[in-house]
């Protein structure tokens, strides 16, 4: 979690027909609007995700995007498109109108080769090149239904923009005909670029395993990445993408040996210098606090916020411009939600010794009335934070108060001991195992099945002296 704010533009992806060869998309080329859209979008797109990853990751994305993104027929030169790396935590890859095109270090640390990585960009430029039309939302980890309880406090619907801040924006939604198109696409333009056209297959099924693994430590089916939520019916995808990979000639590359190579020492889950998740613990090394969510929450972050799913309301925590007036700041609060004519009382007290303030309103979801409650914290002079929450009527702070309670300040000690997590490319020697190297990752639960997953192995695959893996390991 950064100290910013702001929303992305919509952006308007037109419908249009398609034609040309028996399934090709007849790509209009990027028109001057379309730049321009995009790049009135690009900035707030690297704020929300946590900016560009920058550094030799970034320069070897982009190579490999670029490559396949003029196989759409959008634009013939690779100087026509921008592709970033986003140093986010969770699994997403996203193209824009104007050359545009996305993927998060999380969802490149899934894959495992070059043509993985060119299949999931080639996908999502896919549905730009065939102006898929499309039911588009600024989704979250945070619920849509934070967004949607929140615009009832004043009904003005731009309050969803403070669910938006609580997580990782952007993502379109689909049809599930349009995503099969654009796997097809991809497909062809790996091909037309030279690599192994079942690379669409294998990363699907990469990701189809990872919601499997993210589903069973969430507890909740309906718990999914954000690429693959919007992505529908794995299982099946992974057949046709078999299916359709065969109308081609074998022998394209993969080059496994240069991916490996170009994310090793990535870093992996959350960044520290946007702060760390640990079960269901948040910690931010250089803003110096920390907080832990009610049992049966689920937290997620992002560059503008943490967000807190528990299992009777909803939170999120961030923070805003503090001029020493806790009451006017509660207010402002509320106000910069759309809630310029919602006046309630605050009452003020402490939270560890920091001075705190804080009010509740009364709305209505639906025909289901509901508490929305702002909480500020002082931690110095000059900075304060908030908790937005969400609850039953009648209840207020209700489940959030352990929470609330737990808030507090990290000492210099706490906070130089939290590091991050990074890939490490080892190779496989003699006798090692999946259960052997898997102790080696840096995490108390699943080591096993997170190996397993990250390297896109079945469970009693043994393992060649020679091959190269990866590891989850704390860095220095």
């Amino acid at each position: 979690m950064k100290r910013l704010s702001g929303a992305i533009a919509a952006l308007s992806l037109a419908a249009t027909s398609l034609s040309g060869a028996p399934g090709w998309a007849q790509a209009r080329a990027i028109s001057q609007s379309e730049k321009a859209q995009g790049a009135q979008a690009h900035p707030q797109l690297l704020q929300q995700y946590g900016g560009a990853y920058g550094g030799a990751q970034d320069a070897y994305v982009a190579r490999v995007g670029k490559r396949i993104a003029v196989q759409s027929g959008l634009s013939n030169s690779e100087r026509d498109f921008t592709v970033t790396l986003l140093n986010s935590p969770v699994n997403n890859a996203f193209a824009i109108p104007g050359g545009y095109v996305y993927v998060t270090r999380q969802l490149l640390a899934l894959m495992n080769d070059e043509a993985e990585l060119a299949a999931v960009l080639g996908h999502e430029v896919a549905h730009v090149a065939a102006r898929h039309s499309s039911s588009r939302s600024r989704t979250s980890t945070i619920s849509s239904v934070l967004a949607g309880l929140l615009g009832v406090v004043t009904g003005n619907s731009t309050v969803a923009q403070i669910a938006g801040q609580a997580g990782q924006l952007y993502t379109l939604r689909f049809s599930r005909q349009q995503e099969t198109q654009s796997d097809d696409y991809a497909i062809r333009y790996l091909s037309a670029a030279g690599y192994d056209e079942t690379a669409m297959a294998t990363v699907l099924a990469s990701l189809a395993n990872q919601n499997v693994l993210d589903q069973r430590q969430s507890g909740d089916a309906r718990t999914l990445p954000q690429w693959a939520s919007t992505h529908p019916d794995p299982a099946s995808r992974v057949l046709r993408a078999r299916q359709q990979a065969q109308r081609f000639p074998a022998g394209g590359e993969r080059n496994r040996d240069a991916f490996l190579a170009a994310i090793d020492g990535m870093v992996y889950g959350d960044d520290p210098r946007q702060g760390v998740i640990d079960g269901r613990t948040f910690r931010h090394p250089d803003l110096r606090i920390a907080f832990t969510a009610p049992d049966g929450s689920t937290l997620a972050n992002s560059p503008q916020a943490v967000s807190i799913t528990g299992r009777t309301g909803q939170a999120q925590l961030s923070t805003a411009a503090f001029r020493g007036d806790l009451p006017d700041y509660v207010q402002r609060v509320f106000t910069a939600m759309g809630a310029d004519a919602v006046r309630a009382p605050v009452r003020r007290t402490q939270v560890n010794g920091m001075e705190a303030a804080y009010a509740t309103v009364r709305a209505a979801a639906g025909q289901q009335p509901v508490d929305a409650t702002v909480f500020a914290i002082a931690t110095a002079p000059s900075i304060a934070y908030h908790f937005v929450l969400v609850t039953p009527a009648g209840q207020g702070i209700g489940p959030f108060g352990p929470m609330i309670d737990s808030f507090r300040q990290l000492s210099a000690a706490e906070a130089g001991q939290i590091r991050a997590r990074i890939i490490r490319v080892v190779t496989v020697r003699p006798g090692d195992t999946p259960e052997r190297l898997a102790r080696q990752m840096a995490y108390e639960d699943s080591q096993l099945e997170r190996f397993l997953v990250l390297n896109g192995l079945r469970p009693g695959e043994p393992l060649r002296p020679g091959d190269k893996v990866k590891l989850i390991v704390f860095g220095r």
